[in-house]
């Protein structure tokens, strides 16, 4: 049983982030956020994927702008991606937006920072401390030679000092590297000393495939360790895949359910259907059944039946047929041809 480590608990709009929060899931749109159409149906499909959180790079005041008429079609918190233009959060948040990505160190004058501190306790707005490796301060390049977990933890402590002096602790922190081993041990450091939420996630993972082991190790780690209250997965991909390798993590380690799971074998040389189309059809047409339930697709009579049994629906297959199976019974007995398709009834026609 996985031990989440005790932080404070804050909201980004609608979402509880830390304490006894769940674990929430995050993206970023890819758009151009003064393109207000495509960041809408970009935001519409990283809800419907399961994204609880989405942030939005706001480079300059029509991206600032924009976020007034987003905001009015959609309808999970949105966070404002900014760096040292202080200008920027201010026009953000009196347009309506839920939290700040920006580090207040970067902003420049201390009466720039209490402004738009004040902002944000008025609206009750949270800030996210975003450290990354390949933007840290010189002088913490020259005292440490290159990016280390401390080097990554300092700079956050310096930004949350800043922070606690005007009395502003609704403070989120990420502490990301590209490199896997640097961020698992910088997230270690910080959460020995500050009981702040946490936002997990390996930077720049890379393409889809690579990203996807990189992060679910990274953050696999962490999670395991109780480290880690909203999370993103950051892929060189599609928005929406980030959302799916996320629940994923969280649903292999039983952190978190969020459609169906499933369970198939690899097959080998007793297998008698092509059971790797099957598997490949059926984790397209599952992103649009709404349920959690676990479901397995198996190969052959050796372990077939056994784990079938233990999921909630699962198909075991022979020779042309497969064994139809529902919370450990048999159902029947369906051709190859249709054993998808018998599968997904079944699962939708279950209350």
């Amino acid at each position: 049983m996985i031990k989440r480590r005790s932080t404070k608990k804050i909201n980004i709009g609608t979402v509880n982030i830390g304490g006894d929060s769940p674990i929430s899931v995050q993206s970023m749109t890819k758009t151009d956020t003064r393109d207000v159409n495509a960041t809408v149906r970009q935001i519409v499909e990283l809800e419907k994927a399961g994204c609880e959180i989405v942030r939005l790079a706001v480079l300059n005041e029509s991206a600032a702008d924009a976020i007034l008429e987003i905001k009015q079609q959609v309808s999970i918190p949105m966070v404002a991606d900014i760096h040292f233009d202080w200008k920027l959060a201010k026009k953000a948040i009196s347009n309506g937006i839920d939290g700040l990505r920006i580090n207040p160190g970067n902003i420049g004058a201390q009466w720039k920072v209490q402004e738009l501190v004040e902002m944000c306790k008025d609206k009750d707005i949270p800030i996210r401390i975003g450290v990354n490796a390949g933007s840290l301060e010189k002088e913490l390049l020259n005292k440490y030679g290159h990016p280390t977990p401390e080097a990554i933890v300092e700079s956050a402590m310096r930004h949350i000092e800043i922070l606690e002096t005007l009395a502003f602790s609704k403070i989120k922190v990420s502490l990301k590297a590209s490199n896997v081993s640097t961020t698992v041990e910088a997230y270690r450091l910080f959460s020995k000393q500050y009981d702040y939420p946490l936002h997990i996630g390996i930077s720049e993972a890379g393409p889809a495939f690579s990203g996807m082991v990189k992060s679910a190790v990274g953050l696999g780690i962490l999670l395991n360790e109780g480290i880690g209250d909203t999370m993103r997965v950051s892929l060189t991909a599609q928005p929406f895949e980030e959302v799916r390798v996320a629940y994923e993590i969280l649903k292999s380690l039983n952190i978190r359910q969020h459609g169906v799971n499933i369970v198939s074998c690899p097959t080998c040389g007793r297998t008698r259907v092509n059971l790797m189309q099957v598997v490949a059809d059926a984790e397209r047409k599952f992103m649009n059944i709404d349920k959690n339930v676990t479901v397995a697709i198996m190969g052959c009579e050796v372990n077939g039946p056994g784990e079938a049994k233990e999921a909630d629906y699962g198909i075991a297959s022979g020779t042309g047929e497969g064994i139809l199976f529902k919370k450990g019974q048999v159902i029947g007995k369906v051709k190859e041809e249709e054993m998808l398709e018998s599968l997904i009834g079944l699962i939708n026609s279950s209350d």
